[in-house]
């Protein structure tokens, strides 16, 4: 099972996120609400993967995503969010994140993801 970190700016979200992966026997190690907490969280916890919604206050997560992968090129990061418009899609992939879910998320798709990068 794996260890993943939570990182959107929405409490709700995160709490439905991680009912999802709990659900599936993983573990959430963290959960943080924006993009520079994502990247010094990161670096401490080391999560599996980590899923990273993208328009957060501070430092969005496209932003957070190409730091994460500068420090650390084999970060799984799967991008999490409702801007599901392929110009946000591939600039999450030239990022450096492996996946894109949209948001509403559904249970199955997201556990695909997780399995997918384990």
């Amino acid at each position: 099972m794996a260890n993943i970190m939570l990182c959107d700016d929405a409490l709700f979200m995160r709490s439905a996120i991680r009912k999802m992966v709990e659900d599936a026997k993983h573990t959430v190690v963290a959960e943080v609400g924006n993009g520079i907490d994502a990247i010094e969280t990161y670096n401490v916890v080391k999560p599996d993967i980590v899923l990273m919604d993208i328009t957060m206050p501070d430092m969005d997560g496209i932003e957070a995503t190409k730091r994460i992968i500068a420090s650390d090129p084999n970060a799984k990061i799967i991008i999490v969010s409702a801007m599901g418009q392929m110009e946000m899609v591939i600039k999450a992939i030239t990022a450096g994140a492996k996946d894109f879910v949209v948001k509403p998320i559904e249970g199955d798709k997201l556990q695909f993801c997780i399995r997918k990068y384990m």
